[in-house]
This record gives C-alpha cells, sequence and structure tokens, in this order.
C-alpha cells in the first residue's frame, strides 16, 4: 500500500504546521516586545543613578552625522565633571534660562506649555496676516524632557518621527523624575548639553570657550553659556552677538531673582 500525504493534524501538510508554529512563536514575541522595551528602559534611567553617562545619543547622531558627510576626523568635546566641581553659577543660570521651576515640577512645566501655545498661536497668525512663514516660536520643555531627549532619543522635523519621539520624551522623562533625585538630573544636563559645535557638557565648554575649568567659571561666562542653549550651532558664547549679550544679561538678572546660588538648595531639598 502507498504512503498517504495527511497527518494526525487533519492531513495539513508538515510544511503548513512549520508555518504555524514560526507564526505562533512570532506573535508570542511581538506581545513581548513592549513589556521588553519598558524593562529596558527602565534599566537604561534607573543605572544612572549609578553611571555617568559615557556618551549620548545627540552626541552619538552628530558624529555620524559628520561621518557620513565626509569629516572622518569630527570628534565631539566631551568630558564629564560631578555638580560639585562645577562652578554653582551654571546650573543657576541653565535653570534662569531655561526652567525656572525646575525644583518645584514633577519634569513638565504646565504653565509653561499654555504660555508657549498661546506666544505661538499668536505668532502664526501674524505671519499669515503678512503672508510670511513663522519664525519666532517658543518650546516649553523643562531641564527634564530636554535632558531624556538628549541622552536617548533624536532631533529631526519628520512629522511621525517627531511625534513618535515626543512620547518617549514624555515616558523617560517620567521615569527620570521618578528613579532619580532632582539634583542627579540638573548633573547629568550640564554635562550633556551642547553648548556649541559639537561641544558637550561644562567642563568641555569652560575649556573651549574660556580657557578655564569649569569649576572656575564667573556668573557672567555661564549666562553667556546658558544664553546659546536654544541655538549652540549658531551662537558662540566665545564671541557672543549683541542678541547673546542681551539675553545673557538676562539671564543673570533672573539668577539674582531665583536666589544667585542659593537656588540650588532647592534642587538639594526636592531631591530628598
Amino acid at each position: 500500500m502507498g504512503r498517504t500525504s495527511g497527518n494526525r493534524d487533519g492531513g495539513a501538510p508538515a510544511g503548513a504546521q512549520g508555518t504555524r508554529r514560526r507564526l505562533r512563536r512570532l506573535r508570542k514575541w511581538l506581545l513581548w516586545l513592549p513589556a521588553i522595551a519598558i524593562a529596558f528602559s527602565i534599566v537604561q534611567v534607573a543605572s544612572l543613578r549609578f553611571i555617568n553617562p559615557p556618551i549620548s545619543s545627540f552626541m552619538m547622531i552628530r558624529t555620524l552625522g559628520a561621518w557620513l558627510s565626509g569629516d572622518t576626523g569630527f570628534r565631539i568635546a566631551y568630558e564629564w565633571r560631578p555638580l560639585a566641581k562645577i562652578s554653582p553659577s551654571l546650573p543657576v543660570a541653565v535653570m534662569a534660562s531655561e526652567d525656572q521651576k525646575f525644583a518645584e515640577h514633577d519634569g513638565f512645566d504646565f504653565d509653561a506649555i499654555q504660555a508657549a501655545e498661546r506666544y505661538n498661536a499668536r505668532m502664526k497668525a501674524r505671519a499669515e496676516a503678512r503672508g510670511r512663514p513663522v519664525t519666532k516660536v517658543r518650546g516649553a520643555s523643562t531641564i527634564s524632557q530636554q535632558t531624556a531627549k538628549n541622552l536617548f532619543l533624536w532631533q529631526g522635523d519628520n512629522m511621525v518621527l517627531r511625534w513618535g519621539r515626543k512620547g518617549l520624551e514624555v515616558w523617560y522623562t517620567f521615569l527620570m523624575e521618578h528613579l532619580l533625585p532632582k539634583d542627579r538630573i540638573l548633573e547629568l544636563y550640564v554635562n550633556i548639553a551642547e553648548f556649541g559645535d559639537g561641544v558637550y557638557g561644562a567642563q568641555a565648554a569652560s575649556r573651549s570657550f574660556f580657557g578655564v575649568d569649569a569649576s572656575r567659571l564667573s556668573s557672567a561666562q555661564a549666562a553667556r553659556l546658558a544664553a546659546v542653549l536654544p541655538s549652540p550651532r549658531r551662537f558662540s558664547a566665545a564671541h557672543p552677538s549683541p542678541y547673546v549679550l542681551r539675553r545673557a544679561g538676562a539671564i543673570q538678572r533672573q539668577m539674582g531673582n531665583l536666589g544667585g546660588t542659593g537656588a540650588l538648595q532647592d534642587v538639594e531639598d526636592a531631591s530628598r
């Protein structure tokens, strides 16, 4: 008698059974992927309590972009410094410039977000009335959000990627605020923020632009570094434009309004 081509599963070919098994395994992996991604992100952030990041996502992207453009000799300037070895003027200047409620909020300044939305709506209406593109927009990202974005995410204007990045930024900001003390987040930010083209962190910026150690930054120098943060590849702390000088002066006044270096005590209190 000849052999039949059926099997115990109702006559389905063995190849079809193998395909179904592979699809079942694939579905299981797909179901596990979100849990794996969440667990990985938690480990990423939690490890920052004890590990100083050797590099950030923005640094890697900047370096790769330079190499792909043919600048194979490009190197970033980056040297980690503990917050205790950075002039207290710099973190205060950064708070005065970027996030004056840093010690108070839980990662998101909703008042600033609403104010930015109203401002941007006015600028858009004015631009449309004049038949011109919008040139002035205001952001409302906190220091925690900017740290999350710099460390783990990417830049870009693509709409889909931008919204995806924003969602991840919210998630990483939430994790940072719940897994790291405030003073650690501030320490991370002043070490990884870009203060010039390829110049990251307080120590590299102090050396590159002023020829001093980060611990010896003056209040005026710290304010100039903070003044270029919105666009560090356009503005220069070493050779400031009139705009940067005006902005630095405003930052110094705000530093005084925050209580000067005493503002760091509020950050330490919030870290407990």
